[in-house]
């Protein structure tokens, strides 16, 4: 199965991409994790990312398109794939069909994770992080009344991108340039929607139920 995920930030698409990948015996791609790679890396492209990341901007079409191009490219993902991070917008999802094209390949379906504005403000700006172990913690969800880490005693803080001012911007970019790709599906045929709200267990179980027409 050839399959894009797509979904406003917060939506869980991480969490869920690696389990229906999973269960689908396809490999994850993810452009997050090659741009994070590059970024802890020191490269020249994880520089240039790391400061539109920062911004909760968009890492600009040419990088990310040439990445994806060389990794639809590998052995692993000529029988299927999960494309979780690209296209974000119209533009590459035209070039998504093209190259896929001249794979002598196409999509089987885009997975729409559907969640609420209020849900992903909540989600995001509610995480906190470990200064001392990493671990990430949850103002909400893990009942935290204070800003020590249970683990290891370190210091919580919030990262300057789970900011609500910064969850709030990426959503509006998200508005702005991904969204249309909802549109743009439906009109190929291709969106099915999933509720993404609730344990994770259970978004994942409608995810697959929605998918199950679409299975070889």
């Amino acid at each position: 199965m050839r399959l894009v995920l797509v979904g406003p930030p917060g939506a869980g698409k991480g969490t869920q991409a690696q389990f229906i990948a999973s269960n689908l015996s396809i490999p994850k791609i993810s452009t997050g994790d090659i741009f994070r790679a590059n970024v802890s890396g020191g490269t020249e492209l994880g520089r240039i990312a790391k400061e539109y990341m920062d911004r909760g901007d968009l890492v600009p079409d040419e990088v990310t398109i040439a990445m994806v191009r060389d990794r639809l490219s590998e052995s692993d993902a000529q029988d299927g794939f999960l494309l979780d991070g690209f296209p974000r917008n119209v533009p590459q999802a035209e070039i998504l069909k093209k190259m896929l094209s001249e794979f002598g390949a196409a999509l089987d379906v885009v997975l729409e994770l559907v969640v609420d504005d209020e849900e992903v403000v909540r989600r995001l700006a509610g995480r906190r992080t470990c200064g001392q172990c990493g671990r990430i913690w949850h103002v909400d969800f893990d009942d935290k009344k204070d800003d020590v880490c249970d683990v290891c005693g370190g210091r919580l803080y919030q990262r300057e991108d789970d900011s609500e001012e910064t969850v709030r911007h990426r959503l509006e970019v998200y508005q702005e340039q991904t969204a249309p790709l909802v549109s743009f599906y439906a009109d190929e045929n291709l969106l099915v929607g999933v509720d993404a709200t609730g344990p994770v267990e259970e978004i994942t179980q409608r995810a697959m139920e929605a998918l199950r027409p679409f299975a070889d």
